[in-house]
């Protein structure tokens, strides 16, 4: 995984009013959750803001990042957890992150990469990919920036579903009959399967003997 840093600081408002106001400031309001837990048991977490600047080039990118984050001098290596955007101008609210470390495995949506020209779009079809990221489970470390599926030999027709997968030191993490991608019939695949019928059909009726005369 690609890595980056960021710099943020804590605050002790936690009111909408005071988020509020950070939002004013360019900041986003950010909490980050660790192994430390509250006295229900619950991970508790540190409340702390970024200005939008900085958080650009982490949220608005399809790169997975492991983030370096230094909040007033405290250093903390992390991974997006979660983020709020606002229902109608999609301006960004509220980030979540998830503190990590070398010893405990991590659990995490990794984008989808189609490799190869599939048999069945060579043959007209139409490639769908149902899913653009799988949830995986290893360190942090071993978590690759995507998961190369080969298409090559996928017929229209047919699915590659997450079960057939398999990526060395990733525990899958997503549903085995979750549907990856496949290749859906069109038109024009059909017309021409119709036409290489007629073909064939027409060619045997050639190639059969006339009855004999009486």
């Amino acid at each position: 995984m690609k890595e980056i840093n960021v710099t943020g600081q804590k605050r002790t408002d936690l009111g909408k009013k005071a988020s509020k106001e950070l939002r004013k400031q360019g900041l986003v309001p950010c909490n980050i959750y660790g192994e430390k837990k509250n006295a229900d048991g619950k991970p508790e977490a540190m409340a702390f803001a970024i200005p939008m600047s900085e958080l650009r080039k982490l949220v608005y990118t399809p790169h997975i990042y492991v983030i370096n984050l230094n909040i007033d001098g405290e250093h903390h290596t992390a991974i997006l957890k979660e983020l709020q955007f606002h229902p109608v101008t999609d301006a960004l609210l509220h980030v979540d992150f998830y503190e990590v470390n070398d010893s405990k495995p991590i659990t995490i949506g990794i984008p989808v990469k189609l490799v190869g020209l599939a048999q069945g779009v060579r043959d007209g079809g139409r490639m769908n990919l149902s899913i653009r990221k799988i949830n995986v489970t290893a360190p942090y470390q071993q978590i690759p920036e995507h998961l190369d599926v080969d298409v090559t030999s996928l017929k229209i027709g047919k699915s590659i579903k997450v079960g057939q997968l398999s990526f060395e030191g990733l525990e899958l993490a997503t549903g085995k009959d979750v549907v990856v991608c496949s290749v859906k019939m069109t038109r024009q695949a059909a017309t021409a399967a119709t036409t290489v019928a007629s073909d064939e059909g027409a060619e045997a009726g050639e190639g059969a003997e006339a009855p004999a005369a009486e």
